[in-house]
This record gives structure tokens, C-alpha cells and sequence, in this order.
């Protein structure tokens, strides 16, 4: 770069076209990810800010930014961020970046608890006494342009950056919100296996405060370290959301066994196979740990199945997210435990990904 003075817009214009000439397909999008985050300025905020000139050090991120876009590393990892649901979440290597997709396993979880345990007209099959649903025009006009962004090539804003933190329950009563005042009637209860970065645990305690529990395991310590950090930046509060580190179901304490409305999980579901078809953004950067289901994809599945009777209560709902073909197969291993009401959900592209189960009674 010369000894020009480079603005906003210059630099946005400069990555835009370095990354097309890479073969990077959305480059626009991509060069404000980067930028924004370079500057500290959300995504929108760049261009009311076109004309700013770029500090030394903002100069020197963005180069580093774009030398490792340039490589292949995924975006979420360079910013350290990414947008889930309605949350902004942390991202970092050694831990699956979330996919839109899964947004889905949290809209099945949401649908279950809504209609069978939080209850649809007044009372729910559980007992449990009804509340209005924390909905509003303000969050459905932010789906609305979620929606409409990522038609036009463009994602909503997600560009806050979460501080460093340690695994335990260490957040403090002024970063928790208040429990609302329903706090105290009877909750759902949901067990996560494989929380990743605790982006589902955390939009179904988000987008059902008061109403829900969740206790989220991960084997990979990084992954609990960063789920709990993102945690403590999206103000949701330790007993809303347990982060365990262990294998599967180990965490679990004993008294737990038999309580959850809900068992669901993100399990690694790609055939070992197929690993070596994944993009190398995939393959060459996110936790193989997190990947790999085995020969058919469902290794780790077979697992959680079995132990699916231990830790929901009759009726419960058991739900994974999956490799498209190997749904029917998993389908038929639900039907061999006795899990009754057993259906496949296609994600938004309309390809196979979640079976969904219910634990007899």
C-alpha cells in the first residue's frame, strides 16, 4: 500500500476487488466483515463513514484480515464473530462455527416446548400455566430484515466482539438480566449435547426467558470455555444456562436423569468418507473432532440415542441435526429404541437434516 492516505471507502473498494481476483464469490460481503471489523465500526456504519481516514493499526488488522481471508480461513474465525438467531456470538478455532441451518433445531426445540410443555391454550399437556411469548413487532421486523439481507447478498450486523473469559460460572449479578417476574412457575427442561459455542442453549434461554432451563455439555474445553463466555456477553444468566464439560451425558448429575422435556444435539454427522469433499474453508480449519460421524455419520448418534431414555421424561423430545443422507437410516434406529411420533425435517434449502423422536410412555 502507498503512503496515500487510505479512507473507508478506498479500502473497502481495494479488498473487494483482491478478493475477487482470489476467486472469493462473495467478496463485497466479505470485505465488510473484515473491514468492520478492523475498525470497530458495524457493517452499516461503514458507509455513513466513507470518507474517515484509517489509523496505522486499523491499516495493519485489515492486512492481516484480508492475508488470512485470502488463505482460506473462514470469516467467523478472522472476525471472531458471527450472527445467531438474534445473538451475536463468538467465535474462535477448535470450535464449530454455527451454521444457519441449525437455526432450524433451535425453531423445532422452540415449536416442542411451545406446544407440549409451555402450553398453547392456557394450560400445557405438562401443567404448566401459559405466558405471552416474547415476541413483538421489533423482533419480527429484525427477521423480516434478516430475510431480506440475505437475499441481497448482505447479513444482518453481528460485528460485537465478546472479551476473554474462564470455564466456571463466574458471571456477575450486574452482567446477568433479571429473571422476569415468572421466574418462579415451572420450567422446560433441555439437555444439549455437543454445545459447540452455546448458540442454541443460549437463543432458546434468550428467546424463552424464564420459561427454560438448559444444561449443555461439550467434550472439547475450548468449546465450554467459549460457550461460556458468549455466556456471560449475551446476559444470560449461569442458572438459565449450565455448560459442562464432559462426554455425551456425563455431566449430567444423577438427579437430573429422567427430567428433560427436550435431549437435542449438533452431533459431528459426516461419514468419514465424505470429509475428504468438504470445502477446504471446512476441512482445513474447524475441529475434525466436531465433523466426523464415522462410516455412515451416526457414530455419535447411535450413542445419544441410547442414551436418550436415561435423561428424558415420557414423552420427551429427542432431536438431531444430520447428514441429508443419512436421516432415513437414523429414522429406522429411533424406530428399533421405541421412539414413537418419529419424523424428518428438511432445513431452508429443503434438504433432509433433523430427525425428531418422542420417548414413549
Amino acid at each position: 500500500m502507498s503512503n496515500e492516505t487510505w479512507t473507508v471507502e478506498r479500502c473497502l473498494d481495494w479488498t473487494i476487488g483482491y478478493l475477487e481476483s482470489r476467486g472469493e464469490e462473495r467478496a463485497r460481503l466479505s470485505a465488510e466483515w473484515l473491514l468492520a471489523a478492523a475498525t470497530g465500526l458495524k457493517r452499516i456504519e461503514l458507509y455513513v463513514n466513507f470518507k474517515r481516514p484509517m489509523s496505522a493499526s486499523e491499516l495493519e488488522v485489515m492486512h492481516n484480515n484480508v492475508v488470512r481471508r485470502a488463505k482460506g480461513e473462514p470469516l467467523q474465525y478472522i472476525t471472531g464473530s458471527t450472527t445467531f438467531r438474534f445473538l451475536d456470538i463468538a467465535c474462535e478455532p477448535g470450535v464449530l462455527i454455527p451454521r444457519p441451518e441449525t437455526e432450524m433445531l433451535v425453531e423445532a426445540v422452540l415449536s416442542f416446548l411451545d406446544e407440549e410443555v409451555l402450553g398453547h391454550d392456557g394450560i400445557g399437556t405438562m401443567g404448566r400455566e401459559r405466558v405471552e411469548l416474547p415476541w413483538n413487532d421489533e423482533v419480527e421486523q429484525a427477521r423480516a430484515a434478516e430475510r431480506e439481507a440475505a437475499a441481497a447478498d448482505v447479513a444482518v450486523d453481528g460485528d460485537d466482539m465478546t472479551g476473554e473469559g474462564e470455564v466456571g460460572e463466574s458471571a456477575s449479578d450486574a452482567e446477568v438480566t433479571p429473571e422476569p417476574a415468572h421466574a418462579d412457575r415451572a420450567l422446560a427442561r433441555v439437555l444439549e449435547v455437543g454445545c459447540g459455542t452455546g448458540c442454541v442453549s443460549l437463543s432458546l434461554a434468550a428467546e424463552r426467558p424464564g420459561l427454560v432451563r438448559c444444561v449443555a455439555t461439550d467434550i472439547e474445553p475450548r468449546a465450554v470455555a467459549l460457550a461460556t463466555r458468549n455466556r456471560e456477553a449475551t446476559h444470560v444468566a449461569p442458572e438459565r444456562v449450565s455448560f459442562r464439560l464432559g462426554d455425551l451425558i456425563e455431566p449430567v448429575l444423577p438427579d437430573e436423569l429422567g427430567t428433560f422435556d427436550v435431549f437435542v444435539s449438533n452431533p459431528p454427522y459426516i461419514p468419514t468418507e465424505t470429509l475428504a469433499t468438504l470445502p477446504s474453508e471446512v476441512a482445513d480449519y474447524e475441529p475434525a473432532l466436531a465433523l466426523d460421524g464415522g462410516a455412515d455419520g451416526l457414530d455419535v448418534f447411535r450413542r445419544l440415542l441410547a442414551a436418550a431414555p436415561r435423561v428424558l421424561r415420557p414423552g420427551g423430545l429427542f432431536v438431531c441435526e444430520l447428514f441429508e443422507e443419512s436421516l432415513d437410516a437414523a429414522a429406522e434406529l429411533c424406530r428399533t429404541y421405541g421412539m414413537t411420533d418419529i419424523h424428518i425435517m428438511a432445513d431452508l434449502t429443503h434438504r433432509p437434516r433433523f430427525v425428531l423422536a418422542r420417548l414413549s410412555a
